[in-house]
């Protein structure tokens, strides 16, 4: 195969092309690989093991018998559409036009990719914050731009206002913003959040927001960058059901955005996946209707969840970094005498039965000096499973469990 196009790229954006030119699995793939083949907890992956509101599965059955299994219109089905503006309008005060400002994706990740592929010329620059999906980065890659990063150094997980400045130029076109964010669980500070419109204001840049843990904060409101003063006329905010209704598999996401940035990113987007998920369509529409008690109590189940596992990763002696929302919490590891989480990962099924993945996968490797022992748990499981993983975890606090590892 020809070493070079647009799938070096994407693999290289994704920090997977090995030094012979070969593709790596992902750290994803890697760790649920070495779950499976040891029989371990697998806290690697964020997707839930249980499902969502009753509500939403049982509106995908009724589609489906009711016929509701060809193509769906392209922009997606006026009714979700309409319970999309509907959802702008009643969390955050944003108007939308579902008609025109609303088009409905394969998942976040096919928006995402469509904006990208629709906006980035080769060479332009987009700002992302690190660690970052990977995803972000093989996108940039696919589209041809150049990949700059803003680090968000532990404990806080914040950016350095000095940093975020110097990382725009003339040559940013757009600024992806991913809060709550992943893999840190931070949610993002507003005066951070102006900042961004500020510069993006100042250079002409488009802001492509990740929103897909809207619903799922702790003790800190999510507020969307779309909602501040100057953002709403350049901003393209993405979000998808998967997170918030447990249906990660059903690839239900959308964007809003201003009538011009739709039609562009629409051209691009019929040609990626043209539509899906038909009857899933109607299900998302009745999830995003649903009374602001069932959204409260999603995000306390998994608050309850969170502080299950935490307890157990505190219980075994690691630093952990309390998240603001999402699915995952990281974990110092340095505290047991592990200085490569990498490495605590790889031994981590032998040594306790569990699963994590490096933090380390999300950071370019000039930058993982900073992030080098630290480790990404997902909650977004069963209670008994997290019960079981805390226990596991717990039991590290025993030297004599970790006699003659490495250090």
């Amino acid at each position: 195969m020809r070493q070079s196009g647009p799938w070096v790229r994407a693999a290289a954006g994704a920090m997977l092309l090995g030094p012979d030119g070969v593709p790596a699995p992902t750290v994803f793939a890697e760790m649920s690989a070495l779950a499976a083949s040891t029989g371990a907890i697998n806290l690697g992956q964020g997707f839930p093991d249980e499902d969502g509101p009753a509500e939403v599965l049982e509106a995908a059955v009724r589609a489906i018998r009711d016929g509701v299994n060809q193509y769906p219109p392209g922009r997606g089905t006026p009714d979700l559409r309409r319970a999309i503006a509907e959802h702008q309008q009643r969390w955050y005060g944003l108007q939308v036009d579902p008609e025109r400002e609303v088009l409905v994706t394969a998942g976040a990740t096919e928006a995402l990719a469509a904006t990208l592929l629709a906006l980035v010329e080769p060479g332009d620059e987009v700002i992302t914050l690190e660690p970052f999906y990977d995803a972000y980065g093989a996108l940039i890659g696919l589209a041809g731009g150049h990949h700059v990063t803003v680090p968000l150094t532990a404990p806080d997980f914040l950016p350095d206002e000095a940093t975020l400045r110097a990382a725009f130029s003339d040559r940013t076109r757009v600024v992806l913003v991913n809060t709550p964010h992943n893999p840190t669980g931070r949610v993002l500070p507003t005066e951070v959040l102006r900042t961004v419109v500020e510069l993006a204001e100042r250079h002409d840049a488009v802001i492509l927001t990740d929103e897909v843990y809207e619903h799922l904060t702790f003790a800190v409101q999510h507020v969307p960058i779309a909602t501040l003063p100057g953002a709403r006329d350049r901003t393209v905010t993405v979000s998808s059901a998967g997170k918030t209704f447990s249906t990660t598999g059903w690839k239900i996401g959308w964007l809003t955005a201003p009538p011009a940035l739709v039609d562009a990113i629409t051209s691009v987007k019929q040609f990626l996946t043209y539509v899906n998920g038909a009857p899933f369509q109607p299900a998302v529409a009745t999830g995003l209707r649903l009374p602001d008690a069932v959204f409260a109590g999603i995000a306390d189940d998994l608050r309850g969840k969170h502080e299950l596992l935490a307890a157990g990763l505190g219980a075994a002696g690691l630093d952990v970094m309390r998240p603001d929302g999402g699915y995952f919490v990281i974990a110092d590891v340095a505290p047991l005498g592990f200085a490569d989480a990498r490495a605590f990962c790889q031994e981590l099924p032998a040594l306790a039965g569990v699963v994590g993945v490096p933090v380390s996968a999300f950071v370019r490797p000039e930058r993982a000096a900073g992030y080098r022992s630290l480790v990404r748990f997902a909650f977004c499981k069963r209670r008994s499973v997290l019960e079981d993983a805390a226990a596991r975890l717990a039991g590290l606090s025993d030297p004599s469990r970790r006699a003659g590892r490495p250090a």
